[in-house]
């Protein structure tokens, strides 16, 4: 076994003193563990938190989604429609109208996206299973009512439900204003605005910028408001099977539809939650790396007071003929193997926090939450990241520290 890693293993493990230097380095150890566990738990988190919030988008965001290239709505019979809905890998394609509307109900208005969604939209996306209130019902037949006239529903997202005051169970339509198209401003509000009514059909909870703008109604109702034509759409939303291939597919789709229309997927339909996202977890990493720099100072200072400390064993090293390059090794060893065991002790304990939090949900995030417990995710990449992270700062912070500080003049250099 090699000698330099002989005496740095015995200055490090040796029990026969106990010194100030020996717990000043055992408190370095402890400092990178830590920061590493830190640095787990907290990416760990975040990534739990990025895949919930991810999750709820996709709730409300299709896998791909269709728009006009220029203008704002197209006919789907001026599209090859039946082909889009037949390639292999598209599970469904549901026909939306979103326009801005002037919502009031009693005293209280908002304005919101209203999004007119057809008979398949909850296929395409999983807004039934996100209700914290209400029925998955926007529209209630005629027949099934004996009367002449069908009676619509909206369902509201959480702000803009409460914002208007709406309680459940509530009797009182709301009344939905929209501009007429191709009509000058008039003097009265009949004259400037299409008005229809429709009942508060339920309330969901998804992600605060959805949950303060979008209320989600029948189609045919936001249809006749806006004076659209049967077939006219302002989008097309798609669901793709499991084993789909998004990029794949999404390029069959510009291929089939052409260059009058845009495919977005989810990535596209959100590029801001995306980049932020992107950044701050950037920001987050940077941020703690510099705390692991921080730890290591306490490193430095360990060997430090350790070369002072063995001086006497340096000057008998040196007089049997080894070399200062050799001792200089030896207190570099010494300085790799107190970061290495700390960086995995810190990695097994940042598994372990992580482990307990995801089994027993140890954190919790209070009432109201969609989730009891801060979510975890776990990936290896973060794992082996943080190693490589912390390793190579204390590992130059020693390897500088041993040359250019007093360690090095103490050694001779």
């Amino acid at each position: 076994m090699n000698l330099n890693f002989l005496i740095a293993r015995r200055y490090f493990f040796s029990h026969k003193q106990k010194t100030v230097i020996n717990i000043i380095s055992w408190i370095s150890l402890i400092g990178i563990a830590v920061s590493t566990t830190a640095l787990i738990v907290v990416l760990s988190v975040y990534n739990g938190i990025g895949n919930l919030t991810q999750t709820l988008f996709n709730s409300f965001d299709p896998p791909l989604l269709v728009e006009p290239a220029q203008g704002k709505t197209f006919h789907t019979g001026d599209m090859p429609f039946t082909q889009l809905r037949q390639l292999e890998g598209v599970d469904a394609v549901s026909c939306m109208v979103e326009e801005n509307a002037w919502i009031t109900y009693r005293h209280n208005q908002a304005i919101v996206s209203l999004r007119g969604v057809d008979d398949v939209y909850h296929k395409v996306t999983g807004l039934d299973t996100l209700l914290y209130e209400g029925d998955y019902t926007l529209k209630t037949s005629a027949e099934s009512l004996g009367s002449g006239e069908s009676v619509f529903f909206l369902l509201l997202g959480a702000e803009v439900y409460y914002d208007l005051g709406i309680r459940q169970a509530a009797n009182v339509p709301l009344a939905v204003h929209i501009p007429k198209r191709g009509v000058a401003l008039g003097m009265t509000m009949e004259q400037a605005l299409n008005t229809a009514y429709a009942y508060p059909g339920g309330n969901f909870y998804i992600q605060q910028d959805i949950d303060n703008r979008y209320v989600v109604a029948d189609i045919s109702f936001v249809r006749q408001l806006i004076n659209y034509s049967p077939d006219e759409c302002t989008a097309l939303a798609l669901s793709l099977s499991d084993d789909a291939n998004v990029k794949k597919l999404k390029a069959q789709v510009r291929q089939l539809l052409g260059e009058k229309y845009t495919v977005k997927d989810r990535f596209e339909q959100q590029p801001i939650y995306y980049k932020v996202f992107r950044s701050e977890r950037l920001g987050i990493y940077l941020i703690l790396a510099l705390i692991v720099l921080i730890s290591t100072l306490n490193l430095v200072a360990s060997l430090s007071l350790l070369v002072l400390d063995k001086k006497r064993d340096i000057t008998t090293l040196r007089s049997m003929g080894m070399l200062r390059s050799d001792i200089r090794r030896t207190f570099r060893i010494e300085g790799v193997m107190i970061s290495t065991v700390g960086v995995v002790a810190g990695l097994f304990m940042g598994f372990l926090v992580c482990f307990l939090q995801q089994q027993f949900g140890l954190v919790k995030m209070g009432e109201n939450f969609i989730v009891s417990a801060f979510p975890v995710d776990m990936r290896g990449i973060d794992f082996l990241l943080t190693f490589l992270l912390v390793m190579a700062i204390s590992t130059l912070s020693v390897f500088l520290s041993v040359r250019t500080t007093r360690i090095g003049t103490a050694i001779g250099d």
